[in-house]
This record gives structure tokens, C-alpha cells and sequence, in this order.
């Protein structure tokens, strides 16, 4: 038996190589598909490179993430409901379901004035994608702590359709991701699976590396009724070698099946236990 829940791998995942090494790593390591983190690699950009690279290594696009990083606040152009616009043809072109978004940093007064408005509209003009809106956390710089997004790092506190769980963002939040899962409810749509050791800085560890529940959130998303996916999101910067991000990657993803399985395996022996004690 294995999971239905496809395992994708983060463009931003092999960085600092570019978004085709993606791509290519996750077709050799047998990755069900590639989130696209778009930032200023003009591939990550471009809906063509993006179909070619897609059919060239036979792994589909399954996600698109918006431009919503400090260093991205000028890919496409510096209005963010554009570049959200733009995210959302993108992943329809590629036949990808799900946009991850960020909330408004808090210097974008207008667009965070507008979000949850403005959110639904861009749902309802773009009716099969799911714009899944995702946790952040506080900043710590000099001994102080600040929260660069507005009205929170917590999404669930404003109430969104849909919902990215960041697993390296709840240990820098200081977070239960187990209860932030609770929060999102049916909205959860996508997993950002990453470790963190709670120092309170965003890590993005290969899972099991840290100290964050990463096995028991997936073990506990078929019983979740999870329909979304889940997106390894790891920094292997530091990796001296392509060899050494290969295995950092190889070993993410077999962490993610490995316990997703386990939970699909599961949850398949209750049914069919009830099913043979005549349950319903």
C-alpha cells in the first residue's frame, strides 16, 4: 500500500541551483512533482520553460508559489494582487491546483486592507485553483521580536478557505503544528514539510532532523481527510556538492512516504476491520 497524497518537491528546495535542477532531481529520486517557487529565475517565470522542463523529465507541476518574499517584491510587477494574478494563470496553464500565498507583509497597508476580499474575488474568477493561504512567524533581530506580517503570522486568527501548513515556520513561531492543523480544519490544502529545532528562526531541516511533530502530522492527515499534497521545503544551501543535496532531498522523501504510508496503511485496516465486523 502507499499514500495517495503526492510528495512534491519545493523548486526553492535546490536553491542555490536553479529552478531546472529541480526538476531534474526530483525525477531522478521519483518525486510525484515540483512546487515552483517563483522568484527571479526567469524560468520560474515562464509558463513555457516551465511545460517543457514538466515534459522533458515526465514530473507535472502540482503547485505554484506566489511571489511573496522580501526578495521578490519586483518579479512580475510591484503590485502584489498582480503578481498573485499572475501566480494563479500560471498554475492554471501548467494544470497545477493549488497557490500559495503569504499574508501582507505589514508595510503593504493597502493589500492587507483588501486581502480577504480581494482573496475571494481572485477565487471566484479562478474557480478550480485553491489559493492556500500560509503561516509565517515573528521575526527576532537584537534581542527584540517583531511580526512583519499583517494582522499576524497566524492565518487561521482572520479565517481563510484554504491553508499552507509550515512546519518550519511553526518552530520559529514557537507553534503546535499539530494544533495549528486542528485550526485550519477542512481548509488545510497543503503541507510544507520542513524541520526546525524552535530556536526560533526558520531552519527548513530535513524532517526528522529537528524536533518538530513531522511524522505525526503526516500520519495524521488521512484521518484529517486530506485531499491536498504535501511539499518537501528543505535548505540545502550548504550542501558542499550535488551529491550532498541529492541525499539531503533522497532522505526527505522517503520520510514523507515512509509515514504517510504507515498512516494510509492504517487507516485502510480500520475500513476494512469495519467492514468485516459488519459496520458501515
Amino acid at each position: 500500500m502507499t499514500s495517495a497524497v503526492p510528495v512534491l518537491l519545493s523548486s526553492s528546495s535546490v536553491f542555490p541551483e536553479p529552478t531546472a535542477a529541480a526538476f531534474e532531481l526530483a525525477a531522478a529520486l521519483g518525486y510525484d512533482g515540483i512546487e515552483v517557487m517563483v522568484w527571479t529565475d526567469a524560468v520560474s517565470q515562464d509558463a513555457g520553460a516551465l511545460k517543457g522542463l514538466a515534459a522533458h523529465y515526465g514530473v507535472p507541476v502540482l503547485a505554484v508559489h506566489a511571489p511573496c518574499l522580501l526578495v521578490t517584491q519586483r518579479v512580475w510587477s510591484a503590485d502584489p494582487w498582480e503578481r498573485l494574478r499572475r501566480s494563479a494563470v500560471l498554475a492554471e496553464t501548467l494544470g497545477a491546483p493549488t497557490v500559495v500565498v503569504h499574508p501582507p507583509f505589514s508595510w503593504q497597508r493597502d493589500y492587507a486592507r483588501t486581502f480577504a476580499d480581494g482573496l475571494r474575488t481572485m477565487q471566484a474568477a479562478h474557480p478550480d485553483l485553491r489559493f492556500a493561504v500560509e503561516n509565517m512567524f515573528p521575526v527576532r533581530m537584537a534581542g527584540r521580536e517583531f511580526v512583519p506580517y499583517q494582522p499576524g503570522w497566524d492565518p487561521t486568527t482572520v479565517g481563510y478557505d484554504s491553508y499552507t501548513l509550515d512546519l518550519s515556520h511553526c518552530a520559529a513561531s514557537r507553534a503546535d503544528a499539530l494544533a495549528l492543523a486542528d485550526s485550519m480544519g477542512g481548509g488545510l490544502e497543503h503541507v510544507h514539510l520542513g524541520d526546525g529545532s524552535g530556536l526560533g528562526r526558520d531552519e527548513h531541516l530535513v524532517p526528522g532532523r529537528g524536533n518538530q511533530p513531522c511524522a505525526e502530522l503526516l500520519g495524521s492527515l488521512a484521518g484529517r481527510g486530506f485531499r491536498g499534497a504535501v511539499a518537501v521545503e528543505v535548505a540545502t544551501r550548504g550542501a558542499r556538492s550535488r551529491t550532498l543535496r541529492e541525499a539531503d532531498l533522497r532522505e526527505a522523501l522517503e520520510f514523507a512516504r515512509r509515514h504517510l504510508t504507515v498512516a494510509g496503511d492504517s487507516q485502510d485496516a480500520a475500513v476494512t476491520g469495519d467492514r468485516r465486523s459488519g459496520n458501515r
